[in-house]
């Protein structure tokens, strides 16, 4: 069995949800409960999640929405990505740099 009890627990609430018993309000507050974990990268897996996708670091930039000089830092050790940069990075990680075209 590969659902987790949480995974188990989102789906009974969007029923509940979906048939009136539980209002938007409730829905979203479980929603984000269930957001996944947001992962942690270092230089070294930044660039090589850079190089996974055949990008340069001013492309990869671009489609992260930051500058190709925050890029090298990142990749230098000397910044470390967050809020909405690391969202970004992981959703690449998971589903590849086209999900954010």
């Amino acid at each position: 069995m590969s659902d987790s009890i949480l995974d188990v627990m989102h789906e009974t609430a969007k029923g509940l949800h979906k048939s009136g018993v539980m209002d938007i309000t409730t829905m979203r507050e479980i929603d984000a409960l269930c957001l996944p974990k947001i992962k942690i990268y270092s230089a070294n897996q930044i660039k090589r999640l850079r190089l996974k996708n055949k990008a340069s670091q001013a492309v990869f930039a671009t489609f992260l929405n930051t500058s190709p000089s925050t890029v090298q830092k990142w990749e230098a050790g000397q910044k470390k990505p967050n809020g909405p940069s690391l969202k970004l990075l992981n959703l690449v990680a998971d589903k590849g740099i086209e999900v954010l075209v």
